[in-house]
């Protein structure tokens, strides 16, 4: 079992995760099925956020990440474990319970031109949520549209038009007015520009965190860009192979990460300056990411390590606080940031200072 990560600082958690578990059987034969095996998606992970706080979450693709935003939000229903939202477990929910439940979380898909429904009009979209929970009616409907629609960037008029006259990041703008069509208090923001152009992926992240303010939101923010998630996050946490092996503040772990996993994909992150880039030296993962059908024992990750010892294939790790809520999963993690390639620990160092000289020069334009 894995106790669950205290927040720092004040403030009640909006939503806690318990040992999460997602598994997916495997089964073979047409008309008699049999299960062959069983797919740990998502392999008993907590954390906790914060009201008003935005936790990113990263990781390679098919390590859980988005398995993880489903499951809370009850589109996966979970194999074990709890989610609670306001002191109310999500999972136990069923029928009326949970479709009212959906008023209170969201979430933006990743992919803005298969979220969106191409045979609707931008209006009916965005009234459709509006719609099923009646929160307004007539005439009503319509104006709240084109509310939403000024409130992401969009001209009202827009709500006559079909999807496929948007650009990607115009679809995800509709995408995020229609999660907030039922005025959530928590969203999953899963991956929500990664498949737009780095120009468009500033504007989007930049309107996510204006309507936090605006409008009191609590972000789970789901990427594989390191960078990106560091310019919206207060907290990071990384998964590798359905368990979460780090997390921290995010200025700690960009800085000064403890495990060997993050600390490779930290050297993987370019930065965009050439005389940086020509010192960046990346610590290469040998061999394969193994599958969640039949994953190691022990610490998943010691198959790749560069510091493995014996005991990591024998004992899976404990999620365990090594001071200030930098939380880590490793035999080693005192040891790992010794053990970090000098050059490896300068270029984490160059990256953490530079996307935060970045974010202050967004939030100076900004502001």
């Amino acid at each position: 079992m894995t106790s669950l990560p205290p927040r720092s600082g004040d403030g009640a958690n909006l939503i806690e995760v318990q040992n999460l578990e997602m598994h997916f059987p495997v089964t073979r034969g047409i008309v008699f099925q049999r299960k062959v095996g069983t797919i740990k998606a998502v392999d008993g992970i907590s954390f906790a956020i914060k009201k008003g706080e935005t936790l990113g979450l990263v990781g390679e693709s098919g390590c859980g990440k988005s398995t993880t935003g489903r499951a809370i939000l009850q589109l996966y229903r979970p194999t074990a474990g709890s989610v609670i939202f306001e002191g109310q477990d999500l999972t136990q929910l069923k029928g009326d319970a949970l479709r009212k439940m959906r008023r209170r979380v969201q979430m933006i898909f990743q992919d803005p031109y298969a979220s969106l429904n191409p045979r609707m009009t931008v209006g009916d979209i965005i009234g459709e949520p509006i719609r099923v929970h009646r929160l307004r009616e007539g005439r009503a409907v319509r104006e709240r549209v084109e509310e939403l629609l000024g409130l992401v960037g969009l001209n009202p008029a827009f709500a006559n038009r079909y999807p496929h006259e948007f650009s990607g990041g115009q679809r995800q703008r509709i995408g995020i007015a229609r999660a907030l069509a039922v005025e959530p208090q928590f969203v999953v923001c899963d991956e929500p520009v990664s498949a737009l152009d780095v120009s468009i992926q500033a504007q989007v992240v930049n309107l996510l965190e204006e309507l936090q303010q605006k409008l009191g939101l609590t972000y789970l923010f789901i990427a594989h860009d390191l960078s990106v998630v560091k310019h919206i996050s207060d907290r990071v946490a990384v998964m590798y192979l359905g368990k979460m092996v780090e997390l921290s503040e995010g200025s700690k772990l960009y800085s000064m990460p403890l495990h060997p996993y993050t600390q490779a994909l930290l050297s993987a992150v370019p930065i965009p300056d050439p005389k940086v880039e020509l010192q960046r030296r990346r610590i290469i993962l040998e061999g394969d990411v193994p599958s969640p059908l039949n994953p190691p024992s022990g610490c998943h990750f010691h198959t790749r390590c560069p510091i493995m010892i014996p005991k990591c294939k024998e004992e899976d790790p404990p999620f365990t606080d090594y001071g200030d809520g930098h939380f880590a999963a490793c035999w080693r993690a005192r040891e790992s940031a010794e053990l970090m390639p000098t050059v490896a620990r300068k270029q984490a160092e160059m990256l953490a200072a530079r996307i935060s000289a970045d974010i202050a020069k967004v939030k100076s334009k900004t502001g």
